[in-house]
């Protein structure tokens, strides 16, 4: 994997709740230094949480856990955080307004932190990828 990388929510959420991808993604954890997140990453696991309490698969307790390990990962700078700016969204609203790609708003602010940050996109989610490639987005698909 080339540095540096931007992480989406859908890796970062495989490394802290086990699920099919998590080894492979917790592998890939430990080849990084400082990979990059956002405040959308942080947002999107706390939901991606709160929906995994809610349908049952995750006990509350598990939940809470993962948030504080997350925090201390946060703190003790694991992750380097890249602030989401005008620019950004600009980028994103260019690219959903090419109306050619099945493209979500977070997704594509994932796309353009990658991209106007130089970085590389690594990501567990398949049609991510396919629009990264679609885009001219550098990326590391991860899969089981």
């Amino acid at each position: 994997m080339i540095e540096p990388v931007y992480l989406d929510s859908s890796v970062v959420i495989a490394y802290y709740v086990p699920e099919a991808k998590s080894a492979r993604v917790q592998a890939m954890y430990e080849r990084l230094t400082t990979p990059m997140i956002s405040e959308l990453v942080e947002l999107e696991l706390i939901a991606g949480l709160s929906l995994r309490i809610r349908t049952g698969d995750v006990e509350r307790a598990q939940g809470e856990e993962v948030m504080t390990l997350f925090d201390e990962h946060l703190n003790a700078g694991l992750y380097s955080r890249l602030q989401l700016r005008a620019e950004h969204y600009r980028w994103a609203r260019d690219a959903i307004s090419r109306f050619d790609l099945p493209l979500k708003s977070p997704d594509a602010l994932h796309l353009a932190a990658a991209q106007r940050g130089g970085l590389r996109l690594v990501t567990a989610d398949r049609q991510l990828a396919r629009n990264a490639a679609s885009l001219d987005v550098a990326f590391d698909l991860v899969e089981r």
